[in-house]
């Protein structure tokens, strides 16, 4: 029987060698910040920078709105600024992901999880693999993008949440609802778009060390410089690793071992005349594992060891040149490859994952009207080495268009519209239409929007289980949704507040039935079209208080996801989606000096499918406390996570009294595996 390996302990080289890479002294503003442009005529690093200067709380909103209306916004191609945008986006700036960089230097889980709306699911206790659910909606309809390229695929694993550093992120811009007329079928439930940091005008590098109290180790580190007036280049790296832990005694691993490196370099170029370009390329690999302890066996007196290791490589290309005063073409391409080597138990799954994209498009405007037109092509491909049935080559060629119009001074209509063609499951028309009305200090916001999603064979319960007991796919037709929101806003000197509605209608969503077993005997799942309507209703509040050097940040979300019930007639609330979650941050910081800051967040009641110990999950609070003291160039922080050593271990066992028809062992996760957790380290910026 193969057991996981002992991990290695690699040299730290990869990280080090990048603190050698251009290394000056900083001037004391690039000390505060080092976001600022590389040239000043270009607008949008400018505006970035500004940004990055303010205080920012949760989701990014300045206490002075000239500093967050300075933020051009890139997911809605519009490049309007963030509170002239039609559609709603939530921007967290670089002051948010700084904070939450000391948190979780190696993966940007935590940095989106305590977004309003957006919740983190574990998908794979075992292996902790997460995906992200926006508005009560299933993660796979989550497009996960880096400056607006798919460089972690069409559908971007769960893990792939997990192996994604913060370091070099500038901000993120989060889209919530269907997002299909922006960026096709991968969309249906919205988008999150990674944007990078940008070069300096003089050499910057930072190198960041973390230790955890579960004998995690992050080591990271980010250069950036110009090259000359024209050029610049970053480059970011990474290793981060850590031990296996069964907290429980049980024999079950409830934190997976794991030994990870990343390196992503970036060049960047800006023309006299305002042309821009970015080239990008990204290299990942991960040995990662679960499963039974050596010695330990399950409930049917066998051992189950449970590893995933992946490569990954990605390039891409984004460029924009004016044509002239008023018009821009734009260009954006990306490719990926990723290599996976399962194992379940004796068994080992060989895969290959492989995206393609390339997209054209020509903005222009004229009076009070801006328009961009477009096409765009992208292709995915799988291929399994140990089951060929459910290899697949998806090719969606679309063209899309949008406009935005000012019907006057504080009135703003934006549509968009988009047609694919997918190989697979036949052409789709996706519309989102948006208005934006802004009286003094209001802002109102509504949008509704359609879109759809092509299945594939990875639905949550798969990876964690695999594909062996998976029939082929048949008869399937594409998942399509109708999302609508309406969000209303005031601001008023050290107060914020917003209530956002939003709804969605799910048709034919895909969910894992029984099937009939194989001959001999082993239970068989299969994916099929539910028969009516998954329904989500639900609201956000959020309100945010400053005073000098502190903001303290109440939000809530309520939201009701229902699904026709698969054992009979009526309807059942969405498994692992609480109805009630909210959270309180208070944070005092001065730049220079370091910040203190403390938060407490609420999950309520959730319903489980397929639990034999409970039906509804127990509602907790999850404590935690960060703390960074800066002197000079150097940072040292500590960082108390889960303070009140929440876990779900605590109620009842992860694994499974006998297997589970689809092949897993484990329960679904519906609160933390991994219990109170301190981390603390050092960085340094040069």
């Amino acid at each position: 029987m193969h057991y996981p390996r002992t991990f290695r302990r690699q040299p730290l080289a990869i990280a080090l060698c990048l603190v050698c890479l251009g290394a000056a002294p900083l001037t004391s503003a690039q000390e505060a910040h080092a976001d600022a442009p590389a040239q000043a005529a270009d607008e949008h690093e400018a505006d970035e920078h500004r940004a990055d200067e303010a205080h920012a709380g949760e989701h990014g909103h300045d206490e002075d709105a000239t500093e967050l209306d300075a933020v051009l916004v890139e997911s809605t191609r519009s490049r309007r600024r963030v509170s002239e945008e039609p559609i709603r986006v939530e921007v967290i700036v670089r002051e948010e992901i700084e904070e939450k960089l000391l948190m979780t230097p190696g993966n940007i889980a935590m940095l989106v999880a305590e977004t309003g709306g957006i919740r983190v699911q574990a998908t794979s206790p075992a292996l902790g693999a997460s995906n992200i659910r926006i508005q009560g909606m299933r993660g796979r309809y989550t497009q996960l993008l880096a400056d607006g390229l798919p460089l972690y695929g069409g559908q971007a694993s769960s893990i792939g949440l997990l192996q994604i550093p913060p370091t070099d992120l500038g901000r993120v811009e989060i889209v919530k609802g269907a997002a299909s007329a922006l960026y096709g079928p991968s969309a249906l439930g919205g988008v999150i778009n990674l944007i990078s940091r940008r070069p300096g005008e003089e050499p910057e590098t930072e190198l960041l060390v973390n230790v955890t109290s579960r004998n995690g180790q992050d080591v990271t580190a980010y250069t950036a410089a110009p090259l000359d007036e024209h050029w610049g280049y970053s480059v970011t790296g990474g290793y981060h690793t850590q031990d296996r832990h069964d907290l429980d005694d049980d024999g079950w691993i409830d934190m997976p071992a794991f030994d990870r490196w990343t390196l992503r370099p970036r060049l960047f170029w800006t023309g006299d005349n305002g042309a821009r370009a970015l080239l990008t390329f990204g290299a990942m690999s991960e040995d990662r594992a679960g499963g039974t302890l050596p010695g330990s066996v399950l409930a049917d007196g066998q051992p189950f060891a449970l590893t995933q290791d992946t490569t990954r490589y990605d390039a891409g290309a984004v460029v924009e040149v004016p044509v002239r005063d008023t018009d821009t073409l734009h260009l954006r391409a990306s490719a990926m490859t990723t290599d996976h080597r399962h194992r379940f138990g004796p068994l080992v799954e060989n895969d290959r994952h492989r995206t393609a994209f390339a997209e054209a498009s020509y903005a222009s405007g004229f009076g009070d009207t801006t328009w961009l037109a477009g096409a765009a092509l992208q292709s995915d491909a799988y291929d399994s080495r140990t089951f060929p049935a459910f290899d697949y080559r998806y090719t969606v060629p679309g063209v899309f268009a949008q406009a935005e119009h000012a019907l006057r001074e504080n009135l703003t209509l934006a549509g968009s519209a988009r047609w694919d063609d997918h190989s697979e499951y036949g052409a789709h028309f996706s519309p989102r239409v948006s208005l934006l009305y802004r009286p003094r200090n209001w802002s109102v916001r509504t949008s509704i929007g359609q879109g759809f999603y092509a299945p594939t064979p990875f639905v949550e319960e798969i990876e964690a289980a695999g594909l062996a007991r998976l029939e082929p796919l048949r008869d399937l037709e594409a998942e399509t949704a109708t999302t609508a929101s309406l969000d209303v806003g005031y601001a008023t000197g050290p107060i914020e507040t917003s209530l956002t509605l939003f709804a969605s209608d799910i048709d034919d969503a895909v969910r894992l039935d029984l099937a009939p077993p194989s001959p001999d005997g082993t239970p068989r799942v299969q994916l099929v079209n539910v028969e009516g309507v998954t329904r989500t209703r639900g609201s956000e509040l959020l309100l945010r208080y400053r005073w000098q050097d502190f903001v303290v940040t109440g939000s809530y979300v309520f939201t009701d996801s229902t699904e026709p019930d698969p054992d009979g007639p009526g309807r059942r609330q969405v498994p692992l989606t609480p109805r009630h979650t909210g959270g309180v941050v208070a944070m005092w910081e001065q730049h220079g000096r370091g910040r203190v800051g403390i938060e407490a967040y609420y999950t309520g009641t959730q319903p489980l499918d397929d639990n034999p110990y409970r039906r509804t999950g127990r509602p907790y609070v999850e404590l935690g406390m960060l703390g960074e003291i800066t002197l000079g160039r150097v940072s040292l922080f500590l960082n108390l996570e889960n303070i009140l050593n929440v876990r779900q271990t605590g109620y009842h066992p992860m694994t499974l009294p006998q297997r589970a028809a689809d092949g897993g062992w484990t329960v679904d996760a519906w609160a933390p595996t991994d219990g109170f957790v301190v981390n603390g380290g050092i960085r340094l910026k040069f």
